[in-house]
């Protein structure tokens, strides 16, 4: 015998359907799959330390591209009437004299408005740069393997056994006029090494999946295996250590120009400020701090932001 309750049931269906679907009640949302990159984005919204090390950043970036918005005072010209012992004038916000003089009579806050643009060129172009020869050399070694993994190896671990900052003297040495494309060369041409190093790993762990062995299969050259399916996804680990490395780099360039073996005068830069003010340390000591608050907050942010990245790239750490 028919159940007549199923029947009855089933035969209501579509009207009942098509009432729902006419009052405009919306059926269950269906969520589409989020990827790697999806859910690392929603995990840095959420993330404070992101939030932070980004604003600052951006406003970084924005000093960088016009400083003329910030301050009207010329950082190069000095006045010998703004004497450096005249104690900085904290209420007079963003004028000429907040921050004091140096001992030239120029004004130290323009010089770190200024600076902000050699230090954060420098960060950003190496980082490209080593990032770019970096994974080019790792992702090589790492997928074909034998004697051209050897080779590629053994030439990383000699650039890695030479000390960064001592190489980077020495290579910034050899030039006369050291400018700020001679720091970027100098520093790229050494710190390359970890981000090959790091490609690798991750292009030898990928290149066993079953994507990659059946993109072989079907055919696929090796330049579309190597950019089209093993790229994108080597690239999370590369980025983390690519971010975090930025504020090192801008870090470099200040250490090497305080030693004078980095950027010279006239380029305004704030490990050049820092090593003038080490000199006037006993009387003046706005010199020294300013450049070092502004220098170690650079750097801070983007370690910051390495750490936001990495934590939101690794699902281990989530």
């Amino acid at each position: 015998m028919p159940d007549l309750t199923k029947t009855a049931v089933d035969s209501t269906a579509p009207e009942t359907t098509a009432a729902v679907a006419a009052a405009g009640v919306a059926g269950p949302a269906i969520e589409k799959p989020r990827s790697l990159w999806g859910d690392a984005w929603q995990d840095l919204r959420r993330n404070p330390y992101f939030v932070v090390s980004s604003v600052l950043i951006l406003l970084l970036l924005l000093i960088t591209a016009f400083p003329g918005l910030f301050t009207s005072a010329d950082p190069g010209v000095g006045d010998l009437k703004n004497h450096f012992l005249q104690k900085p004038q904290l209420g007079h916000a963003f004028s000429p004299e907040w921050l004091g003089y140096d001992g030239q009579g120029r004004s130290v806050y323009a010089r770190l408005i200024y600076g902000a643009r050699a230090s954060v060129i420098v960060g950003i172009v190496v980082t490209l740069l080593v990032t770019v020869l970096g994974g080019i050399v790792g992702m090589i070694a790492g997928y074909f393997g034998g004697i051209v993994d050897s080779i590629l190896s053994r030439l990383t671990d000699i650039f890695f056994g030479v000390p960064f900052l001592l190489g980077a003297m020495v290579v910034m040495n050899s030039f006369a006029e050291r400018k700020v494309w001679v720091v970027v060369l100098a520093l790229a041409f050494l710190g390359w090494t970890q981000i090959a190093r790091v490609m690798r790993g991750s292009v030898i762990t990928i290149k066993q999946a079953d994507y990659v062995q059946a993109a072989k299969a079907l055919g696929a050259g090796t330049t579309r295996i190597l950019f089209k399916h093993i790229l994108p996804n080597a690239l999370a680990p590369v980025i983390v250590v690519a971010t975090i490395s930025l504020g090192g780099y801008i870090s470099a360039e200040a250490t090497l120009s305080y030693l004078g073996l980095g950027l010279s005068a006239p380029t305004i830069s704030w490990g050049i400020d820092i090593s003038d003010g080490a000199n006037q340390i006993r009387v003046a000591q706005h010199i020294l701090i300013y450049p070092s608050i502004m220098l170690s907050i650079t750097v801070l942010a983007f370690i910051m932001l390495g750490d936001a990245v990495r934590n939101a790239l690794d699902p281990k750490l989530r």
